[in-house]
């Protein structure tokens, strides 16, 4: 499975769980990670850190020190938390 592919099944699996959901390529969409990572997708990210990611719990899963640190070396952020944070807020002010 590509990692294109899992995105878009965990976007059907939480848009399943209920309204208010953010999908992983909405939230770190291309403007994102333009911004703040040489990178142009969340994909690509967990692709460079080597992270094999096939189901949601795999992703939960990856967040860690070995995940911090792929964040601290690859966006211009320390860790997962900030980068989540900073993810969610740009993506309430453009709602």
């Amino acid at each position: 499975m590509s990692m294109e592919d899992l995105l878009k099944d965990l976007q059907g699996q939480k848009e399943a769980q209920g309204e208010g959901y953010v999908s992983l390529d909405m939230l770190f969409n291309r403007g994102f990670m333009s911004k703040y990572s040489s990178l142009d997708s969340f994909a690509e990210f967990l692709k460079k850190g080597n992270f094999q990611a096939d189901t949601l719990e795999d992703i939960q899963n990856v967040e860690g020190e070995l995940f911090d640190r792929h964040v601290n070396r690859e966006t211009n952020f320390s860790d997962w938390k900030s980068m989540l944070d900073k993810a969610n807020e740009e993506y309430t002010h453009k709602k």
